[in-house]
């Protein structure tokens, strides 16, 4: 993996491109996504196709690459704010530039199936990007949440304390990894296969019964990737339940399974598929703190020009 750089800090005013890499998006969810940007104080721009749709993904895979490589290398696009997951990142990985993305170094936020396009930019570019709110869910997004877009976009004030929930105690320090679990666990056996070593792993999901969150952590037991994990930061877990068989929950779950590493792990933190989806970026130095069940960034994860 390159050196780790930071992203560009932005300016009020900058201009973020909107891309589509994953999986369709409407044209109202778009322009409430654009609104809500320029209310933050930042321009917005986006392809005139980017509502195309080809199945379940946001056009072909060579017009997703195509628009991301495009907002990349475009000189008056300072960011990317993507339009939503689903499914798709995995098709175009082999079709980005990882060169240009680290010489252009602009901040890249999404989550879900952007977890995919995050570790990928993080292995291959050795760039920090932002796992953080998209389009999709802005109507519904906390005011909190639409205050540290623009925060951890801007680089302003102190770098930032995440506070969730103690499940065990300690203290550990460490770079930010992780997102979906499910794309996280889709990382492993390819070229941007999630690296865990000295890290504070958080990760979210939706959708996921309790069963499949235990088959996940357990497919990353099994890799041995939780062996050098500093810390575990749990995110939402959205409607992760099986109402015929409602016990174990997904969270008993996870404390069965991450509770021998013997790390300190803190729960309900505010990300993911939820309102209140606080961005953090891949690749900061962070510190966790079991016993407060808080995680607190070291650094401001963008670079003042």
């Amino acid at each position: 993996m390159p050196a780790i750089r930071k992203p560009r800090a932005l300016k009020r005013g900058a201009t973020l491109g909107i891309a589509a890499p994953a999986g369709p998006i409407d044209r109202e969810r778009v322009e409430q996504g654009e609104s809500m940007l320029r209310k933050l104080g930042f321009e917005t721009v986006c392809a005139e196709d980017i509502t195309r749709e080809a199945g379940y993904l946001a056009g072909s895979d060579e017009r997703r690459a195509g628009e991301f490589m495009t907002l990349v290398n475009d000189p008056d696009v300072d960011g990317i704010v993507c339009a939503r997951g689903g499914y798709g990142c995995h098709r175009i990985i082999a079709h980005l530039d990882a060169e240009a993305v680290r010489k252009q170094a602009k901040p890249v936020m999404g989550y879900s199936d952007i977890t995919t396009l995050l570790l990928w930019q993080l292995k291959k570019a050795g760039l920090m990007g932002f796992h953080g709110p998209m389009l999709d869910r802005s109507e519904s997004l906390s005011a909190d949440s639409k205050r540290a877009i623009s925060t951890a976009l801007l680089g302003q004030g102190s770098p930032p304390r995440i506070a969730g929930k103690s499940m065990q105690r300690g203290w550990g320090e460490g770079r930010l990894t992780g997102g979906s679990l499910k794309l996280i666990v889709a990382s492993l056996g390819t070229p941007w296969e999630v690296d865990t070593r000295d890290t504070i792993l958080l990760f979210e999901d939706t959708n996921e019964a309790p069963y499949s969150i235990d088959r996940m952590l357990m497919q990353l037991v099994c890799a041995g990737k939780l062996e050098r994990v500093v810390g575990v930061g749990i995110g939402n877990l959205t409607d992760c339940t099986n109402p015929t068989r409602p016990r174990p929950t997904a969270i008993e779950v996870c404390e069965e399974i991450l509770a021998p590493l013997g790390v300190p792990i803190v729960r309900d933190l505010p990300f993911g598929h939820t309102d209140e989806n606080l961005p953090w970026a891949l690749g900061c130095r962070a510190a966790i703190d079991g016993d407060r069940g808080e995680i607190e960034l070291l650094e401001t994860p963008v670079a003042k020009r």
